[in-house]
């Protein structure tokens, strides 16, 4: 091969290489279900091996590795380590699209980055796949609150109502949902049931109720 050829073919390879790369999705395993991409023949081969070690690392039930993995990603989670969380979740998710906390775990994550529209998909998710949950009711809650303080959309208030009850409806005892019940009944100006939840609030603890919400109420008609 003369050097012209040689050179020809080195420039074929790079070019080659490059659209490789270029073809292959960047930065997807720090979004929801890889961001739903289309992945490249690489990264498909990477979760077929991944698959594979985790498998043999768990005596082949995909079902418990898919655990170890929600149970690393809420580790991270609670440590503020939200992309690694992410990740760990994403490969949860890989293992095992039914487990309910998965879709949790992406809805909470995408609420910590006040994307409370898109969280709620998988916080309904979660809900079909296990109903009985009552911190996804909450979590779900909270995020049509937040939506409500931007925009003030009584259906928001609604729908961030109707979430907290069915919390708790699952956990009559559960601290957050009592406070956040409070405070939503105080902003849907609905002060008999505000006050029903500050009365539950106080059992528990004095402080779970901020002092402006407690104006708020005595303001109610």
């Amino acid at each position: 091969m003369n050097t012209l050829l040689r050179l020809w073919a080195a420039q074929l390879v790079i070019l080659i290489g490059c659209s490789s790369i270029q073809d292959c999705p960047e930065g997807i395993n720090r979004l929801p279900m890889y961001g739903n991409a289309k992945k490249c023949p690489e990264q498909i081969e990477a979760d077929k091996r991944f698959i594979k070690e985790m498998e043999q690392s768990c005596g082949g039930d995909r079902i418990m590795a898919a655990k170890d993995r929600v149970a690393r990603a809420w580790n991270y989670f609670d440590k503020n380590v939200a992309d690694t969380a992410m990740m760990r979740f994403n490969q949860a998710w890989l293992l095992d699209s039914t487990n309910a906390d998965v879709y949790w775990g992406f809805g909470n994550l995408l609420g910590g980055q006040e994307k409370f529209k898109e969280s709620l998909p998988f916080f309904r998710k979660s809900l079909w796949l296990n109903p009985d949950n009552p911190r996804v009711w909450e979590a779900a809650g909270q995020s049509y609150g937040n939506m409500y303080g931007d925009t003030r959309d009584k259906n928001e208030m609604d729908s961030c109502l109707y979430y907290l009850r069915g919390s708790f409806t699952r956990d009559p005892k559960g601290i957050g949902t009592i406070s956040k019940l409070t405070i939503a009944y105080t902003y849907a100006m609905q002060k008999d049931s505000a006050v029903k939840y500050l009365k539950l609030a106080d059992k528990i603890d004095t402080t779970l109720v901020p002092d402006e919400i407690r104006k708020m109420i005595r303001s109610l008609r």
